[in-house]
């Protein structure tokens, strides 16, 4: 326990850790001590002095953002003198800045206006004509109206600290003072939008939102961001059935306030025009439009007719689809149709590392522990392009505990300019320097190894038992892609391993093999797109895709029938470390339905028992029957990440060699990356790993 300092904050007894600012001190009482510059997490600036407090014996007042604790203090957050000091501000900060809130995108959630209310006079003493600077584009997605700007460099610090970029700085002096890019006129960056919400008043707006809506013209849907497989929290702000806006400043979810910019900005593929919003059928060679209630009965009678006369069937599922979708469609396979040739696009070996750490207890690491651990091991994985919150974890990490982090990459990476050790080895090499890092790791008292694609099989069991020769705590976090790679492999999508990787008595065909089979009769492809790399040799096969585009796979197919986004659906996902999240639905394209709509439909019409296909009772079969899902129902509920208990047994080996990395970068999603038209209009887009 930290020796705690007692003190007195507007007449409250208030007991604190030894170094607590007052600005967090007052916090725990319940009392808001209003700052424009300071924000929690990022170095301190003392810039905007709207947090000045009176102090009992000092002799004038002081900035609450600055100011530790300390035995006996008395403080006064409101007295006289504070009020007259912070009108005094705000009449100085609104010298220049234009009146001109009933345009501004930051009005009704401005913390400007919200002090001018609290505190403001009711007229200036400033009457000259307001020094004026024309709005200036920055890049597609940010916009800054210098006047606006109250210089609390706030915006400054989280490119700098939170993110490693460095885009903005500081140019000129005196009143012509202004936030510039690095780069001159434009930014070069990672285009997170983290800097336009931060910004307390509206200098920083995005491309994306700017003269769309008011906060109180909108519904909000808090859900899980549907590219990487971080599983950061993004809320979506809906008018008129469109998503217009995402962020996430209520802080709620696992990444904070943070997101990239496939979380910020690259929900526009929702309302793509090419979204397909009816079934299609083909006839005469041709993809024509269709009935759900035609296409529903031509799928249902084709699979019935082609399993009773014992048809060869391929299913592929998606990493994209909720954890209930992916259940239920391996349920259909094995149990419906009969078949265990079903797979889908795999990018990280979980079933090695799960069966590695057998008899091991608490060593899968959630992405919490990335800020908490005191070493981190990084291997052959581009954090910050590939997997941002953990990327943005260490930094934290580092500057608020002074971790030490170390990589061993085919290449540069950003987390070498604080890494204790960076070092850069050809692929294959990874685990061959490991010995060498031995004595310095063990010093560290625990370390979190994560670790990519490229480590797998037998390599996995011998990073897990360099770990344990290290003879400290060790966790580990085995890296997939997607939004919901981890929940795809845990619900079975897999033809030797059932739901909660339990073995396949009758392994079925991977997915190159289902591709390549030349008697294959009816190929269910749900959400993924396998022939944009590959062509499937039979003629004759019967081929069902469920997507929201009209992609490669979904050209060549007999039935194509228009499924929802993740945005658009409930459910739940799994990110990279195990953590299970719920989505909720936020907007509404006309004529998609969730793929468990789809199945169950399905399943109806083919006369199956498979169950209610709602997403909560098939999540509630997933809790009863696959071994580590018994979750907390109350935390994901209220939008929190419920880690899954390990499996802690023998877990069979299943297809290493099958195992990819998607290649994607922070601009880059797969084939919903291809329709997001704001990801693809930056100059950094696509982006390249392993160059920072």
């Amino acid at each position: 326990m930290p020796d705690l300092v007692q003190l007195t904050i507007n007449g409250k007894a208030v007991s604190a850790p030894k170094g607590t600012l007052v600005i967090e001190a007052a916090k725990q009482v319940g009392i808001e001590i209003p700052a424009f510059c300071y924000y929690e997490g990022y170095s301190l600036q003392a810039a905007c002095r709207m947090c000045l407090v009176e102090v009992e014996k000092m002799p004038k007042l002081m900035p609450g953002c600055t100011l530790p604790v300390a035995e006996g203090m008395v403080v006064h957050t409101e007295s006289p003198k504070v009020v007259d000091s912070r009108k005094s501000m705000l009449e100085f900060l609104l010298t220049n800045h234009p009146l001109d809130c009933p345009v501004c995108d930051k009005g009704g959630e401005c913390e400007l206006q919200d002090m001018t209310f609290r505190y403001g006079l009711g007229e200036s003493r400033f009457t000259d004509i307001k020094q004026h600077v024309d709005e200036k584009q920055w890049s597609p997605l940010v916009y800054f109206d210098a006047p606006r700007c109250i210089l609390c460099y706030r915006c400054v610090r989280v490119c700098e600290e939170g993110m490693g970029v460095q885009a903005l700085g500081i140019g000129k002096r005196g009143v012509a003072t202004e936030i510039i890019p690095n780069a001159g006129d434009h930014l070069e960056c990672d285009e997170c939008g983290n800097c336009v919400d931060i910004c307390p008043v509206g200098a920083l707006t995005s491309g994306t939102y700017r003269y769309k809506s008011r906060p109180w013209e909108m519904n909000y849907a808090g859900t899980i961001c549907t590219h990487c497989s971080d599983g950061c929290k993004t809320t979506l702000s809906v008018r008129n059935g469109a998503i217009i806006r995402a962020n996430n400043r209520d802080r709620s979810g696992i990444n904070g306030e943070f997101l990239c910019a496939k979380g910020r900005f690259g929900y526009d593929f929702v309302h793509s025009p090419e979204r397909l919003q009816t079934p299609l059928i083909r006839k005469d060679g041709k993809l024509e439009p269709a009935s759900w209630s035609e296409a529903l009965s031509l799928v249902a009678a084709r699979l019935s007719e082609l399993k009773s006369r014992g048809a060869k069937f391929g299913v592929l599922g998606s990493t994209h689809t909720t954890n209930e979708e992916n259940y239920y469609l391996q349920k259909f396979a094995r149990t419906g149709l009969g078949t265990s040739n079903i797979d889908h696009q795999r990018t990280g070996d979980v079933p090695a590392l799960l069966d590695a750490l057998s008899g091991h207890e608490n060593a899968l690491a959630t992405v919490g522990d990335l800020y908490t651990a005191k070493s981190v091991l990084v291997i052959s994985s581009d954090l910050s392009q590939q997997h941002p919150l953990l990327a943005f974890q260490l930094r934290a990490n580092y500057r608020h505990n002074r971790a030490a982090v170390y990589t061993v990459t085919p290449g540069p990476v950003r987390e070498r300019d604080y890494a204790a050790r960076s070092v850069v080895v050809a692929p294959g090499a990874e685990l061959d320097l490991l010995p060498a890092l031995a004595d310095e790791l063990k010093k560290h008292g625990n370390l979190v190894i994560v670790f990519g694609p490229a480590i797998k099989g037998g390599a996995v069991h011998s990073l897990v038992a360099f770990g344990d020769s290290l003879g400290i705590p060790v966790k580990y976090i085995c890296l997939v892609s997607d939004s919901n790679s981890r929940g795809a492999l845990d619900m079975g999508l897999l033809p030797d391993l059932r739901p909660g990787y339990q073995a396949e008595a009758q392994p079925g065909l991977a997915l190159p093999e289902i591709l390549a089979a030349p008697d294959l009769d009816a190929l269910w492809v749900v959400g993924s797109n396998p022939f944009e790399t590959a062509p499937l040799a039979s003629r004759d096969c019967f081929v069902v895709v469920q997507d929201l585009f009209l992609t490669e796979t979904a050209q060549a197919a007999d039935v194509v029938l228009p499924s929802a986004s993740a945005y658009e659906k409930s459910g739940t996902v799994t990110n990279t470390a195990g953590e299970v999240q719920r989505l909720k639905p936020g907007p509404k394209v006309m004529g998609a339905k969730s793929d468990l709509e789809i199945l169950g439909l399905i399943a109806k019409e083919m006369g199956l028992d498979l169950g209610i296909w709602s997403s909560d009772k098939v999540f509630e079969e997933i809790r009863r029957t696959v071994r580590g899902y018994n979750v907390a129902l109350p935390v994901i509920a209220t939008g929190g990440a419920s880690p899954t208990t390990p499996v802690n047994g023998h877990v069979p080996a299943s297809r290493p060699d099958l195992i990819q990395d998607s290649g994607d970068t922070l601009f880059t999603s797969g084939t919903l990356g291809r329709y997001s038209n704001v990801l693809k209009s930056v100059m950094e887009a696509p982006g390249t790993l392993y160059k920072p």
